[in-house]
């Protein structure tokens, strides 16, 4: 007899068992909309990452939610355009050197006097005066060059007791090298700035007929960097000063030489700036390279430190703030992400993602009003404007976790 597959007569017929197994039936039904919807958000997320842009701006109106966070948002007055908003001034820059050039009219065919020197005009003969002149500019570029210096140190001799007399030789970049401190620079700059590879800039310069191997450019790259070092260690010195500083690692790919593919290495990056609480002090970045991501990198780099470090999540920077001399300042950005990729998954401008940003623009709006000021300003403002925002905000967060499955992306925003 062939098997039954309705799955009606597959149910059991007791009551208790059969609540029972939709019960089960229920939960499993909720396990996977729960896993199709992070499946779509992480889908999301790398497409937007591909392909979209980078920006993070939200503008939704005040009057499109609840107006729990949003009563206290400053009223920004709209920009008004300038006359010629248009126009876009096109003219050399300033800076830059001037050759004048004149052209004068023809007067070869104009009549000549007795002595046979020209009157100037070619109708009547009569004499040209000045009325003013046309001016016009265009750009013009004058091709890099090369050049050899040659140093010249004559050696003198004392007629009376012979001692001889000569100049020390200049220092260079590196020692008995052939290249100076101007190739060097161009050199590296364009490599890492231009992203011009040395094989490439080796047939450019043989096109001028200079010569120069890649490989010797390659090891005038290696040397350059170690005259980099007094510097490097001074921009991190100066960095790690700061009383805060801003930290945080990207993937780089790196070649394998052997392997014939690329690694995935690490730049750790440090930053001091803090202009917007009006502090003096020059801005500046400080890079580290390392071939994994592991915690024992940005804890030998911040070994010194003593101060507020803000960063993300990761969990390398814990040891740092369980040593007790580095203080942890959570990242408003990265709390405010996950909120953002929900509503660029579903574009509610009602739902619990839009809300949420929302609250978080009160918050930023704060901070655009007292950027720049001294810190004692900012703290009373963060206080009576901001800490009013956050209980609010706090609430709000609650009452979602009430709501919504603790393991949905929703409940993991919100926590």
């Amino acid at each position: 007899m062939p098997q039954d597959t309705d799955p009606i007569s597959q149910l059991p017929d007791d009551a208790q068992l059969l609540k029972q197994q939709l019960r089960v039936s229920a939960s499993e039904v909720q396990r996977l909309k729960l896993m199709v919807d992070k499946l779509k958000l992480q889908l999301a997320r790398r497409v937007r990452a591909q392909f979209g842009v980078s920006s993070e701006r939200f503008d939704l109106q005040a009057s499109l939610i609840e107006p729990v966070a949003l009563e206290q948002l400053p009223v920004r007055k709209p920009k008004t355009p300038a006359a010629n908003a248009g126009s876009v001034d096109r003219s050399p820059p300033e800076h830059l050197p001037r050759e004048q050039r004149e052209i004068r009219p023809d007067t070869s065919a104009a009549h000549h006097d007795a002595a046979g020197q020209s009157c100037g005009c070619t109708a009547c003969g009569g004499r040209l005066r000045s009325i003013g002149a046309d001016v016009s500019e265009h750009l013009e570029y004058v091709p890099a060059r090369f050049k050899v210096i040659r140093t010249v140190r004559p050696k003198l001799a004392c007629t009376k007791c012979e001692a001889i007399f000569q100049a020390s030789a200049p220092s260079r970049p590196i020692t008995r090298g052939l290249a100076g401190p101007a190739l060097l620079a161009h050199v590296a700059v364009s490599k890492y700035c231009d992203h011009s590879p040395l094989h490439r800039q080796s047939r450019a310069y043989a096109r001028e007929g200079v010569e120069i191997d890649p490989s010797t450019m390659a090891g005038w790259v290696e040397q350059v960097h170690t005259l980099f070092d007094p510097l490097l260690a001074a921009l991190g010195r100066h960095v790690l000063h700061a009383a805060k500083v801003h930290a945080d690692d990207t993937p780089v790919k790196v070649l394998a030489p052997g392997e014939g593919k690329t690694r995935t290495g690490r730049l750790w990056v440090y930053v001091r700036d803090d202009r917007p609480s009006g502090d003096s002090a020059p801005p500046a970045v400080w890079f580290r390279y390392s071939a994994d991501r592991k915690g024992e990198h940005p804890q030998r780099h911040l070994r010194d430190f003593r101060g507020i470090l803000q960063a993300d999540a990761y969990g390398g920077w814990n040891a740092l703030y369980d040593r007790g001399h580095v203080v942890e300042a959570a990242c408003w950005a990265h709390a405010r992400r996950p909120w953002w990729d929900l509503y660029e998954q579903h574009r509610d401008d009602t739902g619990l993602a839009a809300q949420a940003l929302c609250h978080i623009q009160g918050l930023y709006a704060v901070e655009a009003d007292i950027r720049g000021s001294p810190p004692e300003v900012r703290r009373q403002q963060r206080q009576a404007r901001a800490g009013p925002l956050l209980e609010k905000f706090q609430l709000w967060l609650q009452g979602v976790l009430t709501q919504v499955s603790t393991k949905s992306e929703l409940g993991k925003a919100a926590r």
